[in-house]
């Protein structure tokens, strides 16, 4: 399926097409995934640099995709590695083994995210190839092969809400080479969980803390900094990241690995 958005902004108006199967539900799943069902009811800024943040950003939304393994397998790829590298692996998966896209998309070269039984089919050995090291294409092809019982429980709570959250956390996290971080990357752009934080990540406790105290911490740190949020907590994160909030970062970028043995 291939989506088109064009966003009329000083008409206030959004206007999409969609080709090719599930170009329906695509459109009726276009105002959630814009945002248009974010709730903040309940939320109370708290800090003087969140209120700052959040006045300067009003119109900050979280997406629901409705997809948890279309979400699951770009994240799983950015387990422990770089943007670059991640990207770079994300991308030639799609390149490779996702379908052409249908409508204009095939015209401007785009391609389909590829679906769980092609995940499943990709060889041991080409995951090197993509940048995949064995314990990331080995959760890939466990994702792939749950995907459906993933989608039930999506399905099942249609409103997104706390105990769907609740419920899509414990599955993913009983698969092996899915954990915490994961879990809230993707139920952030599944489901838009308000309470979802990234821990573990290797900026975002640190980038939290400098926002908020003037001082790097850890996760323990965070979860007791954010915990007066709850259920917003994630909202924070997404704030102080709209507005730019980052500690200042030095040292050399990492270079893109290989995972082929040299020679």
């Amino acid at each position: 399926m291939t989506l088109s958005v064009d966003a009329r902004t000083s008409e206030g108006l959004v206007e999409a097409r969609a080709w090719g199967p599930g170009a329906g539900w695509a459109l009726d799943q276009l105002p959630a995934l814009l945002g248009a069902d974010d709730d903040w009811t309940g939320f109370e800024p708290r800090h003087p640099v969140v209120a700052e943040a959040w006045r300067r950003h009003p119109h900050v939304r979280l997406s629901r995709s409705g997809r948890p393994f279309e979400s699951l397998v770009p994240t799983i790829i950015e387990q422990k590695v770089t943007g670059k590298e991640a990207f770079a692996g994300f991308r030639d998966l799609v390149r490779r083994y996702g379908e052409p896209a249908p409508g204009p998309g095939r015209a401007a070269g785009l391609h389909l995210p590829p679906t769980p039984e092609q995940v499943a089919a990709v060889p041991s050995w080409a995951w090197l190839g993509l940048h995949v090291d064995p314990a990331r294409s080995r959760a890939l092809v466990t994702a792939a092969r749950h995907a459906d019982a993933l989608d039930r429980i999506v399905a099942r709570g249609a409103d997104g809400g706390a105990d769907t959250a609740d419920a899509l956390d414990r599955a993913l996290r009983s698969l092996p080479g899915l954990g915490a971080w994961t879990s809230a990357e993707v139920r952030q752009r599944t489901l838009g969980d308000p309470d979802a934080v990234p821990f573990g990540d290797f900026h975002v406790a640190k980038d939290v803390g400098w926002a908020l105290t003037g001082q790097e911490i850890d996760d323990r740190e965070m979860a007791a900094l954010l915990e007066p949020w709850r259920p917003h907590r994630g909202r924070v994160v997404l704030l102080l990241g709209a507005a730019g909030l980052r500690r200042p970062r030095r040292g050399h970028r990492a270079s893109l690995r290989g995972h082929f043995p040299h020679v």
